[in-house]
């Protein structure tokens, strides 16, 4: 009787360690499932975006008044700027306005307005129009002039590296960039490629953000084919030309 209660006792501490091991080894898999549920759900929310951003539209084009008038955030400001870009281009393209003429007789207009005005307050004792002097401040001018210069250096610098070979993919961009500019530029002047590109400016952007989480997948779907036929080019063609010792160095 004493070794079948010393059996029974011996299964009972078996059972006992087999449940806490048991019992130790579903809590390491729930927390291990737990830990693995952030990761999918991380998976998950890597959308694809275009041009590889990461943060939405507004903020890409920097958040400020110009990106608020681009996405139509303020309907009057967008409207007015749209609609004035329309009236400059009709007056310069269609009706054949020449600049230096609109700016005359905008001026003659003006001073005769402001000069009549004047005058005539002294005949109806009123005092004369007050006129508000219009000065041009000093630090949004240098801003300005610094920001463009910074960016034309980078854009010299960009220039600088395509001409020494040492990218061929950024050399490719930017020639058939340029030859595709230059048929446009064949088709239309100056003053209707930039109205065009501000019209652009004004309706895509906007157009986008609306129908972003439609356009993404075919944009995911096109740059993929555009990869695997660059893939295929660089293959068989650019991989066989010979490259610039500054690449060779690279290497």
């Amino acid at each position: 009787m004493a070794e079948h209660e010393e059996k029974k006792q011996e299964e009972s501490l078996m059972e006992k360690i087999a449940e806490k091991i048991h019992g130790h080894d579903s809590s390491s898999s729930s927390s291990d499932s737990d830990d693995d549920k952030p990761s999918e759900s991380s998976i998950k929310d890597k959308v694809f975006r275009l041009f590889g951003r990461e943060k939405p539209v507004h903020h890409v084009f920097g958040g400020g008044k110009p990106a608020d008038i681009l996405l139509w955030r303020n309907k009057k400001i967008s409207a007015g700027a749209l609609g004035v870009a329309t009236v400059i281009w009709v007056l310069f393209e269609l009706l054949e306005y020449h600049l230096l003429t609109l700016v005359c007789h905008l001026l003659i207009l003006a001073l005769a307005l402001l000069f009549l005005w004047s005058n005539a307050t002294q005949f109806i004792n009123k005092s004369t129009p007050h006129i508000p002097e219009v000065q041009i401040p000093k630090e949004p001018v240098l801003e300005f002039a610094m920001a463009l210069r910074f960016e034309i250096n980078r854009a010299f610098a960009v220039l600088q590296d395509i001409a020494l070979g040492r990218d061929l993919k950024m050399f490719l961009s930017v020639i058939a960039g340029l030859w595709v500019l230059s048929i446009v530029g064949s088709w239309c002047n100056f003053l209707t490629l930039f109205y065009i590109v501000f019209v652009l400016l004004h309706t895509v952007p906007v157009l986008y953000e609306k129908y972003e989480d439609k356009v993404d997948p075919f944009a995911e779907k096109a740059m993929h084919e555009i990869k695997k036929q660059y893939a295929v080019f660089d293959a068989k063609v650019l991989s066989k030309i010979p490259r610039g010792p500054l690449k060779q160095k690279k290497d």
